[in-house]
């Protein structure tokens, strides 16, 4: 059974969320949803509501095979975090999936792994992405080896069907 790891903070995306972890677990799959404190209820932009199964810090990306960062203004403070950025970083130099969407690409610019990538995300973080040395692209979906990404909760139906197509190859 494939394991997911996704992140979540006050303030998420609540759709960016919720969407493609139904369609994750319609695959049968587990998503481990990890915030700062295991156990506590983290409201989103929308104020839906997502309890944390786990501590963001007893995460390891050995444990997945897959990291789904939603967006929101969540990712802005996550990334703030050093075990959030390495553990970023492995699941990259393991050629995991790391899916992310619309304001989460914070996260892996904060990593430091989008140089010469090709990826997209909500037009408000354009700049940061490009910055950091990604090949931004307008596009609804956009994957490059390991890395997926999306634009904004519009493109929620691709970002899903994305993932579960990434996992199952």
């Amino acid at each position: 059974m494939k394991r997911i790891l996704a992140l979540v903070d006050d303030v998420y995306e609540d759709l960016e969320l919720w969407a493609p972890k139904i369609r994750i677990e319609e695959e049968g799959w587990k998503v481990v949803v990890a915030g700062p404190e295991a156990g506590v209820v983290y409201s989103g932009k929308h104020g839906y509501p997502c309890r944390s199964d786990a501590a963001i810090a007893d995460m390891r990306a050995d444990d997945f095979d897959a990291l789904l960062l939603p967006g929101g203004f969540a990712p802005d403070k996550l990334r703030r975090d050093p075990h959030i950025l390495a553990m970023t970083r492995a699941f990259d130099q393991a050629g995991k999936l790391i899916a992310f969407i619309c304001h989460a690409g914070w996260i892996p610019v904060s990593a430091g792994i989008l140089k010469g990538r090709r990826a997209t995300g909500t037009v408000g973080i354009k700049d940061d992405l490009v910055n950091a040395g990604a090949i931004w692209i307008d596009e609804a979906l956009v994957v490059d080896g390991n890395l997926l990404s999306s634009r904004t909760p519009r493109d929620l139906h691709l970002f899903g069907k994305g993932i579960v197509d990434w996992l199952k190859a």
